[in-house]
């Protein structure tokens, strides 16, 4: 087939073919090739049987690489570096150091490239250490692609120390050497180090290329330093690489990793050759800084521009049509999928079932989900949280299940977002049990899950286990704290708050917004108005943080509470520079309790001018107007609602049973079992009366 009787191809015709077929990928080819040399006797040539052991290595065929190497007769060092390199690029690391040290043993020394295949697997510091000791050992220390190599293994192995003292340690260095080093203070985010290596680069006479400015980029957006990265903007611009497309992909790529989505996108305007990459980078980055409804311009721009989107951009479009919830704009994303015949890859489809979840139609999701033909774990993330999200704990729940007789082991995101269901509904009962399989499954200690418990505890009443759950944490955060804050706040014990906080203080945590606005909402849900005072004013006084409109509210309501009215009054003339109809609210409620008629007529005309078409803003007017006695102002409101067209959406309550839940309106008797339902309550409030005893507390949400 490759020879007539009166050809004799040499060692070096046969290799050669047999590289070509290994960068051309024609495995059929390689095999017939194979047969010719059996057939011709030549499987003992070193050359060729190394040639044969790489061709099956690079195209993924290690048994077959192993059989050539097995059935040679003599082996000298380039079959034993083939088949070394062949089991270290499959990763096969640990056979790779067998093979090794089993030639070693037979006699065969290693040579350079034996240990630079050896060089590409290696994850490890202990491995990189040993490699290092063959390197000085067999007097490979002065070849400086060998050591280049081995820089850049050190880095990936967070050894940038041990990389740094090899580089100082060459006697020269070239491109190479720079980048590795580079590379590795890029991995760890030292941008610092690698301006300065920058510099000394520029001083020795070697140019940076684009790998230099890639890694320099890259690590500003781990570091997300805004300042930095103009620095290094202007490096990337002084170079002459500002029109290199990849360099700039990387430089958007840093400034929306940075929070400048602005920055990012003029720098995309300008660039004249965008590739699918930039587009994408551009979508997801944007995304990324809550800016959805400029990532679907951006995409409808790309589709004018004729650029075939990716699976990781449509990704990306769906998580912003997730983020808008809108359930138009993702439905068209599906129908282009669908017209344009696009397979998505598992992370896609994930994005879709997501989608639907946020826009409120687990029929889709689900639809979508059941039709995957393979899900990873987010897939079960993405459909049990959409089901908890929605209310639907009794399916998430069942579904969680599911997954776990799939083998697919539960982590950390589908128990936190089960755990946020049971306590938005208050399903202490459920919140247990994922307690406990939390447990089971060794999920703690984490952070996230461990603070999940402490809120979902805290919100479903039982502060008892939600302490407990706080002081078993091996670590806090801001969060932790200020959901243990909360919880004691909003179940009337003010001062075990207030202790927490001053526990808080003496952990060396700066306190932030949340922490402050935990602590305030405790003052002011439990009378604590001197504290409240001190502690909003040490915001500003003891750590420098601006108060926002929230802090300023909860002032308000602290001192409405405590009918300083007058007080209260003074402070939002005096704090808020534009009126807020909600904080008017506070003080017209205050204003009513403390039949104070003359500021609580002066509030109500400013709520309806602020918000005229709110039918609550109504009802509390007349509420007011009554507790002062001016009935013909609460028929004049009265009036003014209905010739509006407004009217006033009832109080609801709702409660959660075995994972269903249950939803009363004030005034409606709609319920089927509304006379049994009503016996029961008269039932337990006459035994409640005889002997008072704690309650189970159940959510109630009114729209006054």
């Amino acid at each position: 087939m490759f020879m007539t009787n009166a050809t004799s191809p040499d060692t070096h015709i046969f290799t050669t073919v047999l590289k070509s077929f290994t960068s051309l990928n024609h495995f059929s080819l390689g095999i017939s090739l194979h047969q010719h040399i059996i057939v011709n006797g030549l499987c003992s040539d070193p050359y060729i049987s190394s040639s044969l052991i790489n061709f099956y290595a690079k195209l993924g065929h290690t048994k077959y690489a192993r059989q050539v190497f097995d059935l040679m007769p003599e082996r000298d060092v380039v079959p034993w570096t083939a088949i070394i390199g062949c089991y270290s690029r499959a990763g096969d690391v640990n056979m790779s150091f067998n093979m090794f040290n089993e030639m070693r043993f037979n006699g065969v020394e290693p040579s350079v490239v034996t240990l630079l295949g050896m060089m590409c697997g290696v994850l490890e510091l202990k491995r990189v250490q040993c490699l290092h000791c063959c390197v000085i050992l067999y007097g490979f220390a002065i070849d400086v692609a060998l050591v280049n190599s081995m820089i850049n293994v050190y880095g990936k192995c967070g050894s940038v120390k041990d990389a740094r003292e090899l580089f100082e340690s060459m006697d020269k260095w070239d491109l190479i050497s720079w980048n590795s080093l580079i590379s590795g203070y890029a991995q760890v985010g030292n941008v610092r180090e690698i301006l300065q290596l920058l510099y000394r680069m520029r001083i020795e006479g070697v140019e940076p290329d684009q790998q230099t400015f890639g890694c320099l980029v890259s690590a500003n957006a781990m570091e997300s330093d805004l300042q930095l990265a103009k620095l290094v903007h202007g490096q990337i611009v002084i170079s002459g690489f500002n029109l290199d497309v990849h360099v700039l992909t990387s430089v958007v790529l840093m400034y929306l990793k940075c929070g400048n989505a602005d920055v990012a996108f003029q720098i995309f305007k300008r660039i004249q050759d965008k590739d699918v990459v930039l587009w994408t980078v551009m979508i997801s980055g944007l995304v990324q800084n809550d800016c959805a409804d400029k990532a679907l311009f951006v995409f409808c721009e790309m589709l004018k521009s004729r650029v075939e989107p990716s699976a990781a951009t449509i990704t990306s479009v769906l998580a912003a049509c997730a983020q808008l919830g809108s359930f138009d704009l993702g439905t068209s994303i599906h129908g282009y999928i669908i017209r344009q015949g696009m397979t998505l890859d598992i992370p896609a489809q994930n994005s879709l079932v997501t989608m639907y979840a946020k826009c409120g139609r687990l029929e889709q999701s689900c639809a979508v989900f059941d039709r995957m033909g393979e899900r990873d774990l987010v897939s079960w993330n993405a459909i049990i949280t959409g089901y908890a999200q929605n209310g639907h704990l009794s399916k998430a729940l069942f579904l969680f299940n599911e997954r776990i007789m799939t083998l697919q082991r539960p982590n950390s995101v589908s128990v936190i977002s089960l755990l946020q269901a049971c306590a938005s509904t208050g399903a202490l009962h459920q919140g247990k049990w994922i307690h406990n399989f939390v447990i089971r499954n060794c999920l703690r200690p984490c952070i996230l899950v461990d603070t999940a418990l402490v809120d979902m505890y805290c919100k479903c009443g039982d502060l008892h286990a939600a302490q407990k759950c706080f002081d078993g944490m091996s670590q806090r955060d801001l969060v932790s704290w200020s959901t243990i804050i909360s919880g004691y706040g909003s179940h009337g014990k003010g001062e075990i708050a207030l202790r927490m906080y001053l526990e808080f203080l003496d952990t060396g945590f700066e306190p932030n917004h949340v922490i402050f606005l935990a602590v305030l909402s405790a003052c002011s849900h439990n009378g604590l108005v001197h504290q409240g005072l001190s502690i909003f004013q040490s915001m500003t006084r003891d750590f420098g943080i601006e108060p926002k409109l929230e802090h300023r509210a909860c002032v308000i309501d602290i001192l409405c509470r405590a009918r300083r009215v007058d007080e209260a009054y003074d402070f939002y003339k005096r704090n808020f520079s534009e009126p807020s109809v909600d904080v008017l609210g506070i003080l017209l409620d205050a204003c009513r309790a403390s039949d104070n008629t003359e500021l609580g007529d002066i509030i109500a005309k400013g709520v309806l001018v602020l918000r005229p078409e709110n039918a609550g803003n109504y009802v509390q007017l007349t509420h007011c107007y009554a507790s002062l006695d001016k009935w013909n102002s609460v028929g004049e409101a009265w009036k003014l609602m209905r010739s509006l067209g407004l009217r006033k959406v009832p109080g609801w309550s709702f409660i959660e049973l075995h994972g269903v839940i249950t939803t009363f309106f004030m005034d409606h008797s709609s319920h089927p079992q509304f006379e049994e339902i009503v016996f029961m309550l008269k039932t337990l409030t006459g035994e409640m009366r005889k002997k008072p005893k704690k309650g189970h507390q159940f959510h109630h949400q009114s729209t006054e």
